[in-house]
Formats: C-alpha cells, sequence, structure tokens
C-alpha cells in the first residue's frame, strides 16, 4: 500500500516536471515553425523565439531596463514599449518589408483591415490594460491571413511575410495606439502605473497575431498546394 503511494507521488512529481518543459518545447516549435515560414533559417528562427523570450525578463543595461523602454509618462502613467513583446516584431516587419519587396499598397491595405478589427475587439481596463477576450481575439490573426491570400496569393513567402506585417502593425495601431488615450484619461489602478506596449511579450497580442496569421496562412496555403498537386 505505501508503495502504491509513493509511486503515484512519484508519478505525479515526474508529470509536474516534464509538463512544463513539453509546454515550452510545443511553444517552440510553434513559433520556429512560423518564423521558417517567413524565410528565416531554423537556426535564425531559434534565435529569434530565444531573444524576444529573454526579453521578457528585467535586463538591465547602464542602469536601464531595456526590457521595457519607457517612451513617455502622463496623467500618472508611464507608457513604455516592451522589447521582446513589440520592437523585435516591429524590426523583423521592416525587415521583411524590405527583403522582401512587398509592395506599399498591400501593406497599406493589410494593415488597415487588421487595425480595424483590432480595435473592435479589445477595449481598455485600467487594472489590466489593453485586453480581448477569447475567441474574438483570433479574428486580426484570421483577417490578416485572409489579406494575404487575397493579395499575394502567388508567392508564398511574399503572402506570409505580408500576413506577418498586418497582424504585427494592425495590432499596434487598432489595439494600442487607438485605445492608448482612452487609458490614460483613467487614473492609474492600485495594480500599477506602467501601460506597456507589447507587455507579455510572446503572449502578448502583437507578438501573437504576427504569429498565428503566418501559421495560418501558412497551413492553409500548404492544404491548397496539396490538394492542387492531387488534381
Amino acid at each position: 500500500m505505501f508503495l502504491t503511494v509513493d509511486l503515484l507521488k512519484f508519478a505525479l512529481w515526474i508529470l509536474y516536471i516534464i509538463l512544463p518543459i513539453l509546454t515550452i518545447y510545443i511553444v517552440y516549435l510553434v513559433l520556429t515553425k512560423a518564423f521558417r515560414y517567413l524565410g528565416f533559417s531554423s537556426l535564425e528562427a531559434a534565435i529569434i523565439v530565444l531573444v524576444s523570450f529573454l526579453f521578457g525578463f528585467p535586463i538591465i543595461l547602464f542602469g536601464i531596463n531595456i526590457s521595457n523602454i519607457a517612451l513617455l509618462s502622463y496623467n500618472g502613467w508611464i507608457i513604455s514599449i516592451s522589447t521582446g513583446g513589440a520592437v523585435i516584431p516591429i524590426i523583423i516587419s521592416l525587415y521583411l518589408i524590405s527583403k522582401k519587396n512587398i509592395p506599399i499598397k498591400e501593406i497599406l491595405i493589410g494593415v488597415i483591415a487588421v487595425a480595424i478589427i483590432s480595435f473592435f475587439v479589445t477595449s481598455p481596463e485600467p487594472s489590466k490594460g489593453i485586453v480581448a477576450h477569447f475567441p474574438y481575439w483570433l479574428l486580426p490573426p484570421f483577417i490578416a491571413c485572409l489579406d494575404s491570400m487575397i493579395l499575394l496569393k502567388k508567392s508564398f513567402e511574399k503572402g506570409a511575410s505580408l500576413a506577418y506585417i498586418s497582424g504585427i502593425f494592425g495590432v499596434l495601431i487598432g489595439a494600442d495606439l487607438l485605445h492608448i488615450p482612452k487609458l490614460l484619461s483613467y487614473p492609474p489602478s492600485k495594480l500599477g502605473t506602467s501601460a506597456i506596449i507589447g507587455g507579455a511579450v510572446i503572449f502578448d497580442m502583437v507578438f501573437l497575431t504576427g504569429i498565428l496569421a503566418v501559421l495560418f496562412y501558412g497551413t492553409i496555403m500548404y492544404r491548397q498546394k496539396v490538394k492542387e498537386g492531387i488534381s
């Protein structure tokens, strides 16, 4: 009897260790897959994911927190931008715009469409920041994917890149920039005075929308190619 109880405790202990590791590994695989769709090598994708994750922790350089860069102070609030959750996605988007030679017209259409949807599925809450509830936060990446399929369906990497760019800039504009004025009109909550753009890092809506848009696009286009090959 005592042996059975000990074995059960040991099995639960192992499970508590394995499940978090397995979850992290699955998240890693999903994120690196999305970046490979964008044309990055496996090593480059791994570095992007690792660096983005590390910036989720406070990194102090010369007395400055470079994980969350302070932009301005207003009405008791400190507005910051997360390096891992927003700055890195912005840099990647600018790189893709230059590298893939994506037409500005298509980018504007995609960004505006995602921004409109993002604005209506998000709302500012003083105690939480700018939030979106499930399943509505899936709409921006879906729209980014749909736009790319319509506008750049002939080139996989360009289409995937457009989905990512539209998702990143669309959410930054529609969810964050357009809602921040209302958020700042509230008095700072007891939970804190910081409003951080991309604050949840790899789990923030900015970061996730870009990733999910690419994954949606890649999955749909791959299945389409398979169907065309069979027919």
